[in-house]
């Protein structure tokens, strides 16, 4: 039992800081600042179990999937960085909208619980990167015992939905506290925080692609 709890731990210490909630409460907080207490609710579960889904695929299928369809880390993290630029852009400078008629209202709801707050600002391509790794070289280690291994990772998704959950539904008391004003700031600087977020994993990513390409013709240097 000892070990499950040290493989608990090691697990999360790994994740919660790519997930981090803060920066999720922030983003959920500047999307869900008209909705009602039960859509904010509704909102927060569909949010950790779309994490919780999303980590649970990418461990078991993320390295079959990238490679089915030739997608590689550096390419994850180009296109994640893009989603995000996207979506910064848009907080960032918002487009005034024509008041909703109340049709318009109970017609179109409010759904951004998987897009952007699960992926890719929570569950992104840093995280997804990690887990992929984890996954793969998870089956050779020795350290701990195989049923440990086997039970670890989906209890370690678990409770990081859960965290993440229990931050989200604190938000209104969060909301009580900022204000009206307070959230459209938190709305502009969490979009160029994201911004600056999307360039980096783009920066990332072309570095690696880069890197690949220098080792390749590195080698090739020597062998002839």
């Amino acid at each position: 039992m000892l070990d499950l709890v040290n493989a608990i731990s090691l697990g999360l210490l790994a994740l919660l800081p790519l997930i981090n909630p803060p920066t999720t409460v922030a983003l959920f907080l500047a999307f869900s600042s008209k909705l009602s207490r039960e859509e904010k609710n509704q909102q927060a579960f569909l949010t950790a179990l779309y994490v919780f889904i999303i980590m649970m695929v990418t461990y078991y299928l993320g390295e079959l999937i990238m490679r089915i369809f030739s997608i590689s880390i550096p390419g994850l993290r180009i296109a994640g960085g893009g989603i995000l630029i996207i979506i910064g852009l848009r907080m960032l400078f918002p487009q005034p909208l024509p008041p909703p008629t109340p049709s318009e209202i109970k017609e179109e709801p409010i759904n951004f619980a998987f897009i952007p707050l699960a992926m890719p600002s929570t569950a992104g391509p840093g995280t997804i990167a990690m887990i992929i790794s984890a996954s793969a070289t998870i089956k050779a280690n020795t350290v701990f015992p195989a049923w440990v291994l086997l039970i670890a990772p989906p209890l370690i998704f678990l409770i990081t939905g859960l965290i993440l959950w229990g931050c989200l539904r604190s938000s209104d008391f969060i909301m009580k506290k900022t204000g009206k004003l307070g959230i459209d700031a938190i709305s502009r600087l969490i979009g160029f925080l994201l911004i600056c977020m999307g360039v980096q994993f783009a920066i990332n990513g072309a570095l690696e692609i880069i890197q690949s390409i220098i080792n390749t013709n590195s080698h090739l240097l020597h062998a002839t």
